[in-house]
């Protein structure tokens, strides 16, 4: 704990035995309280990793896909009685050192949710992001501020962390089981007014780093757009969209 605060961490996984032990290992069990996996219906090892290293396992029949994954995550993690949630990749592409960094933001009233840049600072590139991803990033951004209304460095981090408010109060059974899920979410939080902070978080692209290709990153960088045109749409006109609609399925509905 940390304030007072149980803290859970999420691990969305897909084939990510390879990965998992080295994750694991650095997660500060001195403040998290305990760790989660949802795999998402892998073909490698991950569940008998899973089960070596202790720690708590769901497991899909199927593949629901990232978005999917992320549901049967905070679900779970808000029935153990979680008071911040932390999302971490289990692939070891986002240091899990940051975790104290970003619960503090949270768990001392100061911010709602916190996200990991990999923007903030001149550590992208450096830490092997392809150019065509930083690239796209940067211009999907861009746009996204400018349709939004905020400033932040990046939308597509995977390193997040989120109050029990957050988790309960958003509209997330309305969103994609794709990867958009994570802009939907993020869209939800400044949508709904809540305080999300940001730090910056070095970048570590491996082989065996979960990543897409081209044509997915394209049909993910559209669905992307679609998002933050909805938001401004239900924001400037009140032509509401189930993604910010206040009444829209919760995951404890």
């Amino acid at each position: 704990m940390l304030n007072g605060k149980k803290i859970i961490v999420v691990l969305p996984a897909y084939n990510a035995a390879a990965t998992l032990e080295r994750t694991y290992r650095e997660i500060p069990k001195d403040i998290v309280d305990d760790v989660i996996l949802v795999d998402d219906c892998s073909r490698d090892q991950t569940v008998r990793v899973a089960k070596e290293l202790g720690i708590t396992a769901f497991v899909h029949e199927k593949n629901l896909g990232y978005g999917g994954n992320q549901k049967t995550c905070y679900r779970e993690s808000l029935k153990r009685g979680a008071d911040i949630v932390v999302m971490l990749h289990p692939d070891y592409q986002y240091t899990p050192n940051l975790i104290p960094a970003l619960v503090s933001m949270i768990c001392y009233g100061e911010y709602d949710a916190a996200i990991a840049s990999r923007i903030l600072g001149k550590g992208a590139l450096v830490g092997g992001m392809p150019l065509y991803k930083y690239f796209f990033n940067r211009i999907l951004t861009l746009v996204q501020n400018i349709l939004i209304g905020q400033k932040f460095s990046e939308y597509h981090t995977g390193y997040r962390a989120f109050s029990k408010e957050v988790l309960e109060t958003l509209p997330l059974e309305e969103n994609s089981n794709d990867f958009v899920f994570d802009n939907q979410m993020l869209a939800q939080m400044v949508y709904f007014d809540f305080r999300v902070a940001e730090i910056s978080c070095p970048t570590r692209y491996t082989p065996e780093s979960s990543s897409i290709n081209f044509i997915r990153s394209a049909i993910y960088g559209l669905g992307v757009l679609k998002v933050s045109v909805k938001y401004f749409i239900s924001k400037r006109f009140g032509v509401y969209d189930k993604v910010f609609d206040r009444n829209g399925r919760r995951l404890n509905s």
